[in-house]
Order: C-alpha cells, then sequence, then structure tokens
C-alpha cells in the first residue's frame, strides 16, 4: 500500500508542476488591429494600386482632347553626283513645332472618358469589396487569437478540475473505499488535460501567426488580443435586406461596370461618325545653322472609313453584348446580396440565442458538479455516475467558449454582407 501511495503521490507531483506561463507579450486591442491592417495589409495596399492605375487611364484617355504639341530638330547630309569626276554635298538643318487638336470626332474621345471615370468608380467599390473582406479575415484572427487564450484558461480549469478528482479519489482508493479502474480513470483523465494544455499551446502559436497575417505584419512576435465575446452589432429587428443590399460593393462595382460598358458602346457607335482634325506647324529650314528660312502651315483634316470589313459592327456587337451581360450580372448580384444578408442575419441571431442556452447549461454543469463532488467525498454517490458529471462540467466550458466565438464570427459576418469596411465598428 505504500508503494501504491508513493506513486500515486509521485504521478501528482510531476503533473501538477507543469505550467504554461505566457511569455511577455504585446497587449493589442481590436482598434489597434484595424490601424495597422488598414496601413500594412498587402490586399489593400494592391487595392489602392489598382485606383491610381484607373486614375492614371482616365488621364491618359482624357489626353486626347487636347492640344497635341511636337518639337523637332532635324539635320541632314545629301551627296549629289552628276558624273564619276563631279559630286556635290548639301547640307540640310531645320527645326520646329507641329501641333494637332481633336475637333470632332462623334463624342468618341469624351465617351471614352466618361468610361474611364466609372471604371475609377469600378476601382473604388473593388477596394471597398477587399477592404469589407480584409475585415471578415482580420476579425476572425482576432476572434481565434481570444478563443485561444480563453481555452487556455479553461485548460488550465480543467486540469485543476482533475487534478483535484485525482486527488479525491487517491485518499478513497488508499482507504479502500474505491476501486483501481477508478483511480487509473482519474489518471488518464489528467493526462488528457495536460495534453489539453499542450495542445492548446500550440494553437495560440498558430493563431497569432494568423492575426500577424491579417495585420500585415512580416515577423511574428508574442502577443495577446484584448477583448470580450459581447456581440455588439446584434440586428436583432430584422433589417430591410433590399436597401442594404443595393449598398454592397460587389453589387456597386457591377453597376460602375455597366455605366462603363454604357459609355464604350456610345464609342463605338461613334466610330462610325468622320473625324475632324485641326492641324498647324511652323519651322526654319536652311542649309547653315542656324537655319533662316520661314514656313509655317496650317490646315483641316477629315477622316472617314469606307471599308474594314465590318469591323465597327463587330466593335458595336461585342460592346451591345458586354452592357446586357453586365445587367444580368446586376439582377444577380443583386439577388446573392439580399440571400446573403438574409442567411448571415438568420445566422448571428441563432448563435447568440445559443449563447444564452448554452450559459444556462453551463451554470447548471458548475451547480451538478459542486453538488456531486460533495455527495462523492462521502459516498453518496458512485464514482461512475461522478465522473459523468464531471465530463458533462468540462464539455460545458468548452461548448459555451466554442458559441461565444461563433457567435462574434457571425457578427463579423454579418458585418461583411452589409458591405462594410475595414474601419467600421
Amino acid at each position: 500500500m505504500k508503494i501504491k501511495l508513493a506513486r500515486i503521490l509521485l504521478i501528482i507531483f510531476l503533473i501538477g508542476s507543469f505550467s504554461n506561463a505566457y511569455a511577455s507579450s504585446e497587449i493589442l486591442t481590436w482598434g489597434a488591429c484595424i490601424k495597422e491592417a488598414a496601413k500594412n495589409h498587402p490586399d489593400l495596399i494592391a487595392a489602392q494600386e489598382a485606383i491610381k492605375q484607373s486614375e492614371a487611364s482616365k488621364r491618359e484617355t482624357a489626353s486626347g482632347l487636347f492640344p497635341q504639341v511636337t518639337g523637332s530638330v532635324d539635320a541632314s547630309r545629301a551627296k549629289t553626283s552628276s558624273s564619276p569626276s563631279v559630286s556635290a554635298t548639301k547640307d540640310t538643318y531645320s527645326y520646329g513645332v507641329t501641333g494637332t487638336q481633336l475637333i470632332f470626332d462623334g463624342t468618341k474621345t469624351i465617351n471614352n472618358v466618361r468610361a474611364a471615370s466609372e471604371n475609377i468608380a469600378a476601382s473604388k467599390q473593388g477596394f471597398r469589396f477587399t477592404s469589407a473582406a480584409v475585415r471578415f479575415r482580420l476579425r476572425s484572427a482576432f476572434i481565434d487569437l481570444l478563443k485561444a487564450q480563453e481555452m487556455m484558461r479553461i485548460a488550465e480549469e480543467i486540469y485543476n478540475i482533475r487534478r483535484s478528482n485525482l486527488e479525491l479519489i487517491m485518499l478513497r482508493y488508499v482507504s479502500g473505499l474505491e476501486h483501481k479502474g477508478a483511480l487509473l480513470t482519474a489518471e488518464a483523465d489528467l493526462a488528457d488535460a495536460k495534453y489539453g494544455i499542450s495542445q492548446n499551446k500550440r494553437a495560440l502559436t498558430v493563431a497569432q501567426q494568423e492575426l500577424v497575417k491579417e495585420m500585415g505584419r512580416k515577423q511574428l512576435t508574442p502577443m495577446q488580443a484584448s477583448g470580450d465575446f459581447e456581440v455588439k452589432d446584434s440586428a436583432l429587428e430584422q433589417p430591410d435586406f433590399q436597401a442594404l443590399a443595393k449598398n454592397n460593393p460587389s453589387l456597386q462595382q457591377i453597376i460602375a461596370q455597366k455605366r462603363s460598358a454604357e459609355f464604350s458602346l456610345k464609342s463605338a457607335y461613334a466610330n462610325f461618325f468622320p473625324e475632324l482634325t485641326g492641324n498647324a506647324g511652323a519651322n526654319r529650314t536652311g542649309s547653315h545653322w542656324t537655319p533662316r528660312g520661314d514656313q509655317w502651315d496650317l490646315g483641316l483634316s477629315l477622316s472617314l472609313p469606307l471599308f474594314e470589313g465590318g469591323l465597327r459592327t463587330a466593335q458595336v456587337s461585342g460592346a451591345r453584348s458586354l452592357v446586357k451581360q453586365l445587367q444580368e450580372n446586376e439582377r444577380s448580384a443583386l439577388d446573392s446580396a439580399i440571400l446573403t444578408l438574409q442567411q448571415t442575419w438568420a445566422v448571428l441571431q441563432d448563435a447568440m440565442e445559443n449563447v444564452d442556452v448554452q450559459n444556462k447549461g453551463l451554470i447548471a454543469a458548475q451547480e451538478r458538479s459542486k453538488i456531486a463532488q460533495a455527495q462523492y467525498s462521502i459516498g453518496f454517490i458512485t464514482f461512475d455516475n461522478w465522473t459523468i458529471i464531471e465530463d458533462n462540467l468540462v464539455k460545458a466550458k468548452k461548448n459555451y467558449l466554442d458559441v461565444q466565438a461563433a457567435a462574434l464570427v457571425a457578427e463579423a459576418k454579418w458585418i461583411q454582407a452589409k458591405g462594410e469596411v475595414i474601419e467600421y465598428e
């Protein structure tokens, strides 16, 4: 019996010496994560560059409405020969400027500029869509870290419960009031609790890495998330899904693309009109530098393609088809946005109700555990009944944390479905 007691005490000492103390780490609030991600996230930076590219494309297109002025300087030498023995060279120098100005092209260029403006609007909506997606991933990462931290605390509580249970069972086993199977079960439960702590430490590192990625950091450093599991955007009253859907960035992006295509269609029709261009030039030419001979010209140029093998007709047909395609895409995007809003809202309401249900279950499991431990210590209930109650308590703690985290994720998904950007709070 003394050998058995010594073995049990050694098990408790070795397992009880386990510690999972946090290293010194940075404390991050949700607001701090938002600020860092808004500044450093590569997806947001790339989306901002896409807007700049659209703006540059518009300036490039609009440049066709302004005068085009070119300066030139030329120098050449020519050799002529009237016979094998007689030849002459002639030097020619010139410099000057020439300019052209578009006068009329059937509003083709103007419509191209308007299409480019709508492309800018589409890029900005693309940025909103990216920002909403980044916010959801960032929020999910933040929630995962909060959950991992809380799971560590719960794992320690479970460990302490299992250790306390083992101590109680050990005393009863030593005194002959409990069988060896109960003792081995308690030892296995304690070993499982120790494994749970090790497992959650690894999960904590993964959650930290996930948050580092979504903040746009380049290196993992020890950190802790500071926050709670309260759902703030609960939307308890069912909102107007139709109105919310119209603000969705994916829908607004398609609408801007459709408008751009409509202007491009008008531009394609304008190809059938003649193009009128004014031109002017002034230069000096001479056989010595600097040349003295003055020349100038001023005129108009009118061009109209007569036959191109159906090219412009095909361009109009393609542009018209694109407008029709984007009209149908707009209708589909609106329907999808409304459905997504309804689904995410329903999931959010279910998640919040489930939190209340699981909380009640946890309170009941905690009370039953207190009563059962007292009853078992005086032999009022058997080990089998007591360990079932203790297992239910452990399960209830984990379930409550899971549904709390799920409710926060559902809230984040609901906010994304509304199209809210990263700065939304």
